[in-house]
This record gives structure tokens, C-alpha cells and sequence, in this order.
């Protein structure tokens, strides 16, 4: 009796721990590192800087706490149409290519340019908005070119392209003093409290803060090479960059970019 009872209570131990592993096959990465609990729900993390309206932000006046803007709509589009839900996870920008090499996301977007430098650690999209960079100032103060710098402090987002070229300016003029803040809204009140001069943001989102803000004032900066695009990026060799290229060239053969472009950029221009 003892005997057959052992062996029944062993049998339903091998049993459990059977169905155990059995649920924990399905699940893991795959895709790039997208999560997978099943074959037919699949996620993917999209990482961002919410900061940087109208590509990615946080709607506090409205009291939400989770990112909009034209990138979240576009990864979440791209991403329904291959079969992925897209969670999108808010850092500071110069984390998100680490995030992206530690495989903490799956893919990044955040109006990120795809730099020579950049594609040596991280695999880019086609590019999917084409834009120009701007420098904002107040306008009791106004700094109308790149050259008008000379003797003046000037803010970037901390690992952006827009720090980049601040680094080219005060090569090219002297007396450029260049400083960095992690998120754009910081770059707007240290020039509103005089801390700095002057903040190189690209157009669409200096346009949002201008309209908004009648103090400040935009200039080009009046350099032939200020033009610059935004691209998805992904974790080097990644299947994503293919499929994401792939759905992205029919959304702008078929009219779909165009349409998500007006509704979060017209109110900018």
C-alpha cells in the first residue's frame, strides 16, 4: 500500500513538472529580441525620450502618463501590421542605444538621425522623416544665425545630433560655449532663467515650443549641412530591420506616413 502510494504521489510530480516546462518552452525572444508568450502574441519594447513633442511626449496638461506622438504611432502601426504589440519604454536619450546593445528594447525610436557613428553599434531603418535643425532663442535676445554664437552659451540634448553639430559651430566660431541637458524641456527653462543663450532643436519640435511660447524665437542656423532624418533603429543583424523597412516603404507608397505626418506635425507648422 505505502509502495503504490509513493508511486502515485511520484507520478504526479513527474506529471507537474512535465506541464511546467512544457508552458516554459513558449516563451523567451526571438525576432530581435522581441518577447514571445505564444506564437500569436508577440511584443516588442520601443524605447524612447518622451521629451520631444510632437515625435514622443508625455500629455501631463491632460494628466496621462503614458508617451504619444507621431514615433509611438508609427512603431504601434508598423508593428500591428506584423503581428507585434509595442510597449514603449520612456529613458533619457543617450541611454537608448545601450539599451538597445544590452537587448533591455527591441528597437528605438525618438527622432534619432542615423549617424555613421551611431551604425557602428546599432542597425538603422530607411529613413522616415526628413528634418532641419533650428536655433531657439527669446526673443528680446534673438541669435538669428549659427555665426551670432560667438561669446554665447548654447544648449543640446546630451548624445543628440543637435550636439554634434553645436561641436561643429564652435569649431568653425570661436568663443562657442557649448553645454548639454539630458531632456529638451530642461534646455527651454535654462534659456528662459538666462543660463543659456541659445538651444539647437531640431525644426518640428522647436516649432511646438515656439507656438506655444511667445518669448522664444527660432533662426536657421544658416549651415549647408543642418538637414537631417530620422530612422528606426534595432540591435545589430536584427530580422526587425528588413520587416520594419519592408511595411514602412508601403506606408509611404500607399499614403499611411503621409496621413500620421499631418495629424501630429500640421499643428506645428
Amino acid at each position: 500500500m505505502k509502495l503504490k502510494k509513493w508511486l502515485s504521489v511520484t507520478a504526479i510530480g513527474l506529471l507537474t513538472a512535465g506541464v511546467l516546462a512544457a508552458c516554459g518552452a513558449g516563451e523567451g525572444t526571438s525576432n530581435g529580441g522581441a518577447s514571445s508568450d505564444d506564437k500569436d502574441k508577440k511584443v516588442l519594447v520601443m524605447g524612447t525620450s518622451a521629451d520631444y513633442p510632437p515625435f514622443e511626449y508625455i500629455d501631463t496638461a491632460k494628466g496621462d502618463s503614458e508617451a504619444i506622438g507621431f514615433d509611438v504611432d508609427l512603431a504601434k502601426t508598423i508593428g500591428k501590421k506584423l503581428g507585434y504589440d509595442v510597449q514603449v519604454k520612456d529613458m533619457e536619450f543617450g541611454g537608448l542605444i545601450p539599451a538597445l546593445q544590452s537587448n533591455k528594447v527591441d528597437l528605438v525610436l525618438a527622432g534619432m538621425t542615423p549617424t555613421e557613428k551611431r551604425k557602428k553599434n546599432v542597425d538603422f531603418s530607411d529613413v522616415y522623416y526628413e528634418a532641419k535643425n533650428m536655433i531657439v532663442s527669446k526673443k528680446d535676445a534673438p541669435i538669428k544665425n549659427a555665426e551670432e554664437l560667438k561669446g554665447k552659451t548654447v544648449g543640446v540634448q546630451t548624445s543628440s545630433i543637435q550636439a554634434d553639430e553645436a561641436k561643429e559651430i564652435a569649431k568653425e566660431f570661436d568663443g562657442v560655449n557649448v553645454t548639454t541637458r539630458d531632456r529638451i524641456p530642461e534646455l527651454i527653462q535654462e534659456m528662459k532663467s538666462n543660463r543659456i543663450d541659445a538651444a539647437i532643436i531640431e525644426d518640428t519640435v522647436a516649432k511646438g515650443y515656439v507656438n506655444k511660447d511667445k518669448s522664444l524665437q527660432m533662426s536657421d542656423t544658416g549651415r549647408p549641412d543642418s538637414s537631417k532624418g530620422s530612422a528606426i533603429a534595432f540591435p545589430k543583424d536584427s530580422k526587425l530591420t528588413n520587416d520594419f523597412n519592408r511595411e514602412l516603404k508601403k506606408m509611404k507608397e500607399n499614403g499611411e506616413l503621409d496621413k500620421l505626418i499631418v495629424k501630429w506635425f500640421d499643428d506645428q507648422k
